[in-house]
């Protein structure tokens, strides 16, 4: 018992013990102890069970207890009862400002939020912007199927991914369709989810801007490039020996310039395109043509290892997927010292087949793990002029593998070299149908 209710505790004792004590001595002078002990310990008993009642009375009926005056243990009772019920008023005041500042808060939000009941998939709640951007009015919606309140967006089996739902991007809102959504779903616990949509209308603009000023500026300095080069190549060094290092330089670097134009081109002219042709992509012959780009860019400064293990063709783009290959098979060569190994591997795999590009060379730092496939991005600038890359590469890999549906993974360690694994699902899998096999693994020193 804690120290500070022993007196109180105490003090009802010894009342009890008073009261039946006085009844032993009126029982011993009228000379019926018992009867008068009886009658004390039935009192003691009545009154207590009337203090008991009338505090569950209370407790039942939501009374207000005020604290009593005294210094028995029931008035100690209707202290701590009424203290609890203070706590909990000045509890349930402050979780009620809470809950109206967040409501606020989202009520003012721009991007649209709905509350969703993850069981019944019913509307319970939504803000302002909900109304503007995907249509929901009060209170017709509420407690609505998500799927009929939000017609004709394309829900209900997006909602049937749960937590693994990735974002809808440029979706039509139901009231304006020049008005471009992103639909974003996000479990927050057990039984609600939160469904916000956001106006991406003026970002996708933006970015369609972007697009088109790059492919123009990319386009118009082709004309000007094409003259500059015609102009160094009728420059012969051996009639100018002095000027033969500044020529080679500038060679070099037009050269340069025309491959980052190219580059622009062609990272312009995938974000512009939804889907690619679907064609039977040979990989016998492709990762034979691959093997002796790497032999041509490597010099026989390295071993170059090739792993045929899967025996199945591709469904997509040949075009397209020999330039995703070949921009990982040149860095590997680009990023690795001489006398390092780059392996290319085409084998089976739990999702499907993978396709891998492994080298010992100097590895990436995780921090730049997540920032590799950006355009432009590089992880060291003057490794990256050295080796001649525009930045680009690893950008257009992934602009080519999201239209074949394809996944990237890289795993890297500073020392340790890089492994850059492309997964391609069952839909993408064909049968070969030539017997085109390369060896299951051959080394070309």
């Amino acid at each position: 018992m804690p120290l500070r209710f022993r007196p109180a505790w105490y003090r009802t004792l010894g009342q009890h013990a008073a009261v039946l004590a006085a009844a032993l001595l009126l029982g011993l002078v009228a000379g019926q102890v018992w009867a008068f002990l009886a009658i004390a310990a039935l009192g003691l008993l009545g009154w207590n069970y009337w203090r008991l009642r009338k505090v569950l009375l209370r407790l039942a009926g939501r009374e207000r207890f005020e604290p009593g005056t005294g210094d028995g243990v029931w008035y100690q009772l209707d202290h701590l009862l009424y203290r609890g019920q203070t706590e909990m008023r000045a509890r349930k005041k402050r979780l009620l400002a809470m809950l109206r500042a967040y409501r606020a808060a989202a009520a003012a939000l721009p991007d649209a939020v709905v509350i969703i009941d993850r069981n019944t998939q019913r509307v319970q709640w939504f803000n302002k912007a909900a109304n503007t951007l995907l249509g929901l009015h009060h209170p017709r919606d509420l407690n609505a199927p998500v799927g009929e309140a939000l017609k004709p967006l394309p829900i209900a089996h997006w909602l049937s991914g749960g937590r693994n739902a990735e974002p809808l991007q440029d979706v039509a809102s139901p009231l304006d369709g020049t008005i471009r959504l992103s639909l974003r779903l996000i479990p927050y616990s057990d039984q609600y989810w939160l469904l916000v949509a956001r106006d991406v209308s003026k970002l996708l603009r933006l970015e369609q801007m972007r697009r088109d000023f790059v492919a123009n500026v990319s386009h118009e300095l082709r004309t000007p490039l094409t003259v500059v080069h015609g102009y160094l190549d009728m420059l012969d060094p051996e009639d100018m020996p002095e000027w033969a290092p500044m020529l080679a330089e500038m060679q070099k670097q037009s050269q340069r310039m025309t491959q980052l134009v190219e580059d622009l081109l062609t990272l312009s002219r995938l974000e512009a395109q939804d889907s690619l042709p679907e064609e039977n992509v040979a990989m016998a012959p492709m990762l034979a043509t691959l093997r002796r780009e790497a032999e041509a860019l490597s010099q026989q400064r390295h071993t170059i290892v090739m792993e045929d293990l899967a025996h199945v063709d591709l469904l997509g783009s040949n075009k397209e997927l020999h330039s995703a290959f070949s921009n990982l098979v040149s860095n590997a060569v680009r990023y690795t010292p001489a006398g390092g190994t780059i392996t290319i591997a085409f084998k089976p795999s739990a999702e499907g087949v993978t396709m891998s590009v492994r080298d010992t060379g100097y590895g990436i730092p995780q921090s730049h793990l997540p920032r590799i496939t950006e355009r432009f991005y590089r992880v060291s600038n003057s490794r990256s002029r050295e080796s001649g890359g525009t930045g680009l590469g690893l950008s257009i890999v992934k602009h080519v593998l999201n239209l074949h549906q394809a996944r990237l993974e890289i795993d890297s360690a500073v020392g340790h070299g890089s492994t850059f694994s492309i997964h391609f699902g069952p839909p993408r899998i064909q049968p070969r149908e030539a017997d085109l096999l390369l060896p299951q693994e051959q080394q070309i020193a």
